[in-house]
């Protein structure tokens, strides 16, 4: 037998990271083997990747040189940056470029930039339709992994670029799910209006990538957009009054609202969400369900995520 290529995963015990580390290992004639890096090797989700039949190594991606030895050796690498652990896309694009020069160094043969769109191609800073946040974003934890895709393209790194969606994820663990009103009625909100927003299970944007690379050089320059649907607030409404069994509002609150919010982050999602309302054609066809599927022919619709889920979602 031909001996395996090792995929090395950045971010292994996170959602992206850790559901293509769980994908390669679960597809046992697929020719590849996983590399699982994290900064602490003794966290519990670290143990648990190791009990899976994970090689699990350490390495930081603020210190460039656990990187450069975290990828010797491998053939191809899936590179993330967390901006929601730090809030600073400066971070998040020094934590990028320091990815791009260990995959040029390494020699590797595929790398996938998990990315976002730049926001000011389309929303200029001179734009006043969205407030500029930190100076100089409009939608900082897009625009940093945007500005950083030149990173790789520039030392000629041979990228995949991978243009993610909005994880179903997030009604468990960013408490976006439906809230209680007033009158015990569960509402949920999203400043969408009636546009469409890709989404996707967290768990899927892994096998995604795990059928990117098994393509090999197929996808190398090349960017590829992956939901699992395109549903409006009131249809993502309608789905989850009927897996939770009782009654669930869209609540349509604009932009400005949301912003107001005054969670960590509300204006950089209060822009995120209305730089997608705005420009629905473009960033939903930049995420083909067509080509979803064919990476991935398990990904799964928001019903199938609900049924898994839906007693994760905090209704508080």
């Amino acid at each position: 037998m031909a001996e395996k290529k090792i995929i090395a995963v950045v971010g292994a015990t996170g959602a992206q990271g850790g559901g293509l580390v769980r994908a390669i290992l679960n597809d046992t004639n697929g020719g590849f083997t996983v590399r699982a890096i994290t900064r602490d090797v003794q966290s519990d989700k670290a143990k648990g990747l190791v009990a899976l039949g994970a090689e699990v190594v350490a390495a930081d991606l603020d210190n460039p040189e656990t990187l450069k030895k975290a990828f010797a050796g491998a053939y191809g690498v899936f590179c993330l940056t967390n901006f929601w652990e730090h809030f600073s896309p400066e971070r998040e694009l020094a934590q990028a470029k320091a990815q791009a020069q260990a995959a040029k160094q390494a020699g590797l043969q595929h790398v996938i930039w998990s990315t976002l769109e730049d926001t000011r191609k389309w929303v200029p800073l001179s734009d006043n339709r969205m407030p500029t946040l930190m100076g100089k974003y409009k939608v900082p934890h897009f625009d940093a992994k945007g500005e950083a895709d030149g990173e790789f393209t520039k030392l000629g790194v041979p990228a995949t670029f991978l243009l993610t969606s909005f994880y179903w994820d997030n009604l468990i663990h960013f408490g976006m799910g439906p809230k209680k009103g007033p009158d015990g009625t569960l509402a949920f909100t999203l400043p969408m209006g009636d546009k469409k927003l890709p989404g996707i299970a967290a768990e899927d944007i892994g096998k995604c990538a795990l059928g990117i690379f098994k393509k090999g050089r197929e996808y190398i320059g090349k960017t590829v957009g992956i939901a699992g649907e395109h549903l409006t607030g009131m249809q993502m409404a309608a789905a989850l009054a009927k897996a939770l069994g009782q009654s669930v509002r869209y609540n349509a609150v604009t932009p400005e609202v949301y912003r107001s919010f005054g969670f960590p982050g509300a204006d950089d999602l209060g822009n995120m969400f209305q730089f997608n309302r705005d420009f629905e054609s473009i960033f939903c066809r930049a995420r083909s369900l067509e080509q979803s599927r064919a990476l991935n022919p398990s990904v799964q619709t928001f019903e199938q995520w609900l049924a898994q889920n839906k007693t994760r979602i905090p209704l508080e």
